[in-house]
């Protein structure tokens, strides 16, 4: 798209369906993070990854021990790796490039969100959500499993840790909680079933600070931006919630325990974890249907951050509100009457991808409008033709003097063609090299175009086994094939009987009649005589095989001549 004629006044949000996605029944999606991939998880267990730029498979990966529905879907930070979570409480890390399977372990419980660790170069340890236990930290390489606690007590400094038939709370284990990486991956943002955000030290497992949600509603959803400087909720109470994050993006957990232990003299225990927390995250802004009231699926952030999105939980319904920081709804996409059950904004471009409940993957882009009237500030558009006088000096010539001076640029200075410049998108970290931001293609032909191959190729083989027609007839009546008298004609008998069309062309020895008249005529060349039909088609007649006498074509040609 054309950047300088689009209309700035537009919002940069998606607004119509440009495309739909199709391969078996996709579930979930994600992209890397410079969102050239888009990767799906399917209902066989198989994980396909799309060319976002050529909307084309550009891998599938495929375990032969899982057939279970995949229920999420993580690419590593420099999408090299994808880790698959499924309903056999399997995780599989994956290898993009090669295709293949680095691990794969199982859970006592179902995943229903897994994440890789943000700031692992090596992809080896990840976040679990299982469906009705507490969150826990893998380690994909030893197998081992550790329990993040949902829950502080009321009397003491530590943690109480969860039960295996319940919570610490007394709720339920089968309500689900969710926890995800801040941006660099030192903390551990914890939702529980009690409204409570926990904030929870990744290196010694310590609850640092509690944020409490009004009306104490059950947390569904909790995801960082891509920035990290805004936090956003899903409760029960159909309410999306934005925190600001006043913590810094690197060494936060050194300031949150700088911070707590600050207070070590004033408050103890649940106190000072809430008043931590008050401190690290602000309430921003909510966002609710107070028409409908329905429920919430897969909120989550613009790739700016300058947007929210939200899909609707109600079944029959693939809609997806959008608003924009101050609250205002600015935008409801209406699809396809099913039900979604994914969503992910593009990380660089306004573009939404939602997962219908049918399999579908339905991508969603501005319409955009041009606005010409950016090349030239006088541009004016017309709705229908008008008649135009020009003046009368409009196009006379104009003075050196009165021409528009010319920039001071010099010439000669030497332009850089080396360095990259950082996209403000990814300013957040160095370009590495060992990124993976496209895959080779590996084109898969169709059934129908190898039929049609394999046909021509089998009729191919038939015409250059089978001889020609003369040839054949001639063997069944009888005759005696002529030897080949010159190199020549062996060449034009194979070509003719190899192909039935290439011939070559051999002299051949006019007429004594046929001389005379050459000879008369200043001895033109034979060549330039214009044929009639008839010698035409007595010539067409010996190209296909038919036997006719040298002689008689040579005087047939010289009488039309005549």
């Amino acid at each position: 798209m054309n950047v300088p004629i689009i209309d700035p006044l537009q919002g940069d949000f998606p607004e119509v369906i440009e495309e739909f996605l199709q391969h078996g029944l996709m579930k979930c999606i994600a992209f890397n993070r410079r969102g050239t991939l888009l990767a799906a998880g399917c209902a066989d267990g198989s994980c396909v990854i799309w060319d976002f730029e050529t909307r084309g498979i550009a891998k599938e990966l495929r375990d032969k021990d899982c057939v279970a529905p995949i229920t999420s879907v993580c690419w590593s930070k420099y999408g090299r790796h994808i880790l698959v979570s499924a309903t056999d409480k399997s995780l599989t890390l994956w290898d993009v490039v090669n295709g293949e399977k680095i691990t794969r372990m199982t859970l006592q419980q179902n995943t229903l969100h897994a994440r890789l660790h943000p700031g692992s170069h090596t992809s080896s340890v990840c976040l679990a959500c299982p469906l009705s236990s507490a969150p826990i930290i893998v380690d994909l390489n030893t197998g081992s499993t550790t329990v993040l606690p949902v829950s502080v007590s009321d009397a003491g400094n530590g943690t109480v840790p969860p039960s295996r038939n319940k919570f610490s709370d007394g709720s339920s284990p089968f309500t689900p909680t969710a926890a995800c990486f801040s941006k660099y991956g030192d903390l551990i943002y914890v939702g529980n079933s009690k409204g409570e955000i926990l904030i929870i030290d990744y290196k010694n497992i310590q609850i640092h600070g509690i944020v409490a949600i009004s009306g104490a509603a059950v947390i569904k959803n909790i995801v960082f931006s891509r920035n990290g400087q805004y936090l956003l909720t899903n409760s029960n109470d159909r309410t999306i919630r934005v925190y600001e994050n006043r913590l810094p993006l690197k060494d936060g957990a050194s300031a949150v325990d700088d911070m707590c232990k600050s207070m070590d003299n004033e408050l103890q225990g649940i106190e000072k974890l809430r008043t931590v927390g008050s401190k690290c995250l602000v309430l921003f802004r909510e966002f609710q249907d107070s028409v409908t009231r329905i429920q919430w699926k897969a909120p989550c952030f613009s790739g700016d951050g300058e947007w929210v999105v939200g899909a609707s939980g109600s079944k029959g319904e693939h809609k997806i509100y959008i608003w924009d920081r101050a609250g205002h709804l600015v935008k409801i996409l209406e699809g396809p009457k099913e039900a979604l059950t994914d969503l992910a904004w593009h990380p660089v471009h306004p573009v939404v991808v939602s997962v219908s409940f049918s399999g579908l993957v339905y991508i969603w882009a501005k319409d955009y409008t041009e606005n010409w009237s950016a090349f030239a500030p006088d541009f004016k558009e017309l709705e229908e033709n008008e008649e135009y006088v020009e003046r009368e000096d409009e196009f006379d010539f104009m003075p050196e003097s009165e021409k528009v001076k010319e920039s001071d640029v010099n010439e000669d200075d030497e332009v850089d063609i080396m360095t990259v410049e950082k996209d403000s998108a990814f300013s957040d970290s160095d370009l590495s090299q060992e990124e993976l931001c496209f895959l080779p293609a590996d084109p898969c032909p169709d059934a129908e175009q190898q039929d049609k191959c394999v046909g021509s190729s089998s009729k191919l083989v038939d015409s250059n086994h089978c001889g020609s027609p003369p040839s054949e007839g001639a063997g069944q009546n009888g005759q005696a094939m002529q030897p080949v008298s010159s190199p020549a004609e062996a060449i034009d008998n194979s070509v003719a009987e190899g192909t039935g069309v290439a011939h070559m062309k051999r002299k051949r020895k006019p007429s004594e009649k046929g001389l005379e008249l050459q000879a008369e005529k200043g001895r033109k060349p034979l060549t330039k005589i214009k044929a009639s039909s008839k010698s035409s088609k007595v010539k067409n007649k010996s190209i296909v095989g038919q036997d006719t006498d040298l002689s008689e074509f040579v005087d047939d040609v010289t009488d039309d001549y005549q």
